[in-house]
């Protein structure tokens, strides 16, 4: 039943691994975006809280297909964008990041806010009384203590990317899922083989990290 594993046309470590680049610089550029947009919404100049609220709600209400091949086909194929990428698979790997970014950004933002909401108003109106500006607020007094209340909403949104890393297969990106189609396509007589092991390498992906960030919840909560 699992012959189809030691065929050399299948390349599952290579796919999985391909998976786990996506996600690791995808969260990295998600959480840098998130925390910029979450500062926007909290800030104080009107114009940039209008575009924060204005991105996040129409930005994360788009099917994430849309927004890759958006970023595919309108960045890429139309505009030229490629971020210095001249090989095919480079430029839908980078394409499939930024997509990524912009919109799991928005969800890294919500989770960010709530955790804002959880700092008490009185030390951020204490810190601006001894002097300090608006950034240094944020980024000394609230942020710190947001991020430690928000460990739980961010474990969920990067388990929520890891898995959505396999929309990317829809502009050309060979993660699993674009292998897992094609083994599907070639291995009718072993379907429930090759489902069970795409979901087992996605277990494999996102259970030690839901239970290695929900540690550390507990250890960085912040006691009120």
């Amino acid at each position: 039943m699992f012959d189809f594993l030691d065929s050399p046309q299948y390349d599952l470590f290579d796919a999985f691994w391909l998976t786990v680049e996506l996600t690791v610089y995808s969260a990295v550029g998600s959480l840098i975006w998130g925390t910029l947009l979450a500062g926007m919404r909290v800030g104080p100049v009107p114009v940039m809280r209008a575009f924060g609220t204005g991105y996040v709600n129409v930005v994360r209400n788009i099917p994430l297909t849309v927004v890759l091949v958006a970023c595919s086909l309108g960045l890429a194929s139309t505009l030229g964008v490629t971020f210095g990428a001249e090989d095919f698979d480079d430029i839908g790997f980078r394409m499939a990041v930024l997509g990524l970014v912009a919109y799991t950004g928005t969800f890294v933002c919500e989770a960010l806010r709530s955790g804002i909401n959880t700092v008490p108003i009185g030390q951020a109106e204490a810190a601006r009384a001894m002097g300090f500006s608006f950034f240094q607020v944020l980024t000394l007094v609230v942020l710190p203590q947001a991020f430690r209340s928000a460990v739980t909403p961010l474990t969920n949104v990067l388990i929520a990317l890891t898995k959505n890393t396999t929309v990317a297969s829809a502009i050309g990106v060979a993660e699993a899922s674009a292998l897992m189609k094609t083994m599907v396509e070639n291995e009718a007589d072993a379907l429930f083989a090759v489902f069970g092991v795409f979901a087992f390498g996605f277990i494999v992906l996102t259970l030690p990290t839901g239970l290695l960030l929900g540690w550390v919840a507990k250890r960085v909560a912040v006691k009120r």
